[in-house]
């Protein structure tokens, strides 16, 4: 038993020595350094955890690698199904803007008219997005393109755009956003 704990001593020695050498193999492969080493440090507890996979024939170190590959593999993967989510979620977001039918003129003549003075405290972007799609009715993929941006970006600045302004609104009309302000008597 002693000349396996001293073996396993002597491999988390050598590991321990070559760290540098494994984190810079990681950072050129990642994104960060920050991300290097937490994939490094993954990779250690791996490594603890499976030191019995390690024959006495076998290098240390290259055993290390293969679990260090294996490690950035796995970054990788979830990664890659991280941002599949975050596509499709914003592809149903703007496919839902694109459904949405404009309100109706009798609707639009109730609508409070405050917000139209208040579109010059927003941004100068959100004012710009507000104008374009809301008010002038531009197609999204139209605006997108002018301004050089995926569809998907824009469909979230535009959420952005609509979120500060209906915070300018409660700030400035009160109780009458409560119930979509409609028929106001604020102005």
């Amino acid at each position: 038993m002693k000349a396996a704990a001293q073996t396993d001593n002597e491999a988390l020695q050598i590991l321990l020595e070559n760290h540098s050498e494994f984190r810079r193999f990681l950072a050129k492969h990642v994104e960060s350094e920050a991300v290097a080493e937490d994939l490094l440090q993954d990779a250690m507890e791996r490594a603890i955890s499976r030191q019995d996979d390690l024959s006495d024939t076998e290098n240390v170190v290259a055993w290390f690698y293969r679990v260090v590959r294996n490690v950035l593999i796995d970054h990788y993967r979830s990664k890659g199904a991280s941002k599949r989510k975050t596509d499709k979620f914003l592809e149903e977001l703007l496919h839902l803007e694109q459904d949405r039918t404009p309100p109706d003129d009798e609707l639009k003549a109730a609508v409070c008219a405050c917000f139209r003075r208040l579109l010059p405290a927003l941004k100068p972007e959100y004012a710009e997005l507000i104008e374009k799609i809301d008010l002038g009715g531009q197609a999204q993929q139209d605006v997108a393109k002018s301004l050089g941006v995926t569809p998907n970006n824009l469909t979230v600045r535009l959420h952005r755009a609509r979120q500060a302004l209906k915070e300018r609104l409660k700030q400035s009309c009160g109780t009458c956003t409560e119930h979509g302000c409609l028929d106001c008597s604020c102005a």
